[in-house]
């Protein structure tokens, strides 16, 4: 059993305090929300390592009203990676967790990432307002070798407290094969292709289905 350096602190809250449930995290619809259910279900992947635990699971777009009466994708969503620190045999520190969201494309880097490749993304939480460079996030993504798995390691440095946080995961071929799936799994809906293709009003039944050939400027914004 693995434990986490906080009284108290049950392992199932500390992994999924912070994730959807799982209708959610399947899909934004509130048809699937069971709201007669008093209990909330949660879900989240992850991974414990010596050094350090892994886990990972998604945000929801959000959507804004229209004038129309349609919505329309105000903020894609993302997904979370969240790594807390071992302080001792099976025992963790969530008390001391690092952050890092995932954008739609870098979820499609890491999709797409081949067994020798590595990819390396660099966040500042307050970019664009007066706290800017106050605090920066890395993250990189490297190969184990012989086709084993990545290193997934965290580096935040924080000017304000004069810190550097460093914490680093080594996952497993068939781990990462899991964060693979969940991520394409999860990818239409953070971007919230599964609102616009499941509640798209169907044409009247009277009306005949019509084939058009679609300008070719269509396929770019301009």
């Amino acid at each position: 059993m693995f434990s986490f350096h906080r009284r108290g602190f049950d392992l199932k809250e500390a992994c999924w305090s912070g994730s959807l449930t799982f209708q959610q995290a399947v899909s934004t619809s509130t048809a699937n929300l069971d709201e007669s259910s008093s209990q909330k279900k949660f879900a989240s992947y992850t991974v414990f390592k010596g050094k350090a635990a892994l886990s990972i699971h998604p945000i929801l777009p959000s959507f804004s009203k229209l004038e129309s009466g349609g919505s329309r994708l105000s903020r894609n969503g993302s997904v979370m990676l969240t790594f807390f620190p071992a302080v001792g045999q099976r025992k963790y520190d969530y008390t001391k967790k690092q952050l890092f969201a995932l954008s739609p494309t870098e979820v499609g880097s890491l999709i797409s990432l081949g067994p020798a490749e590595s990819c390396e993304f660099f966040h500042d939480p307050s970019m664009k307002s007066s706290h800017e460079g106050q605090v920066k996030k890395s993250l990189s993504i490297t190969p184990l070798g012989s086709d084993s798995g990545y290193f997934v390691n965290i580096t935040v440095l924080n000017n304000m407290q004069k810190t550097t946080d460093r914490l680093s995961v080594p996952i497993t071929k068939a781990e990462f094969a899991v964060m693979r799936t969940t991520l394409s799994f999860a990818l239409p809906h953070i971007i919230g292709w599964d609102q616009v293709l499941t509640h798209h009003p169907a044409p009247p039944a009277s009306s005949k289905p019509r084939v058009e050939r679609p300008h070719p400027d269509s396929e770019w914004e301009r």
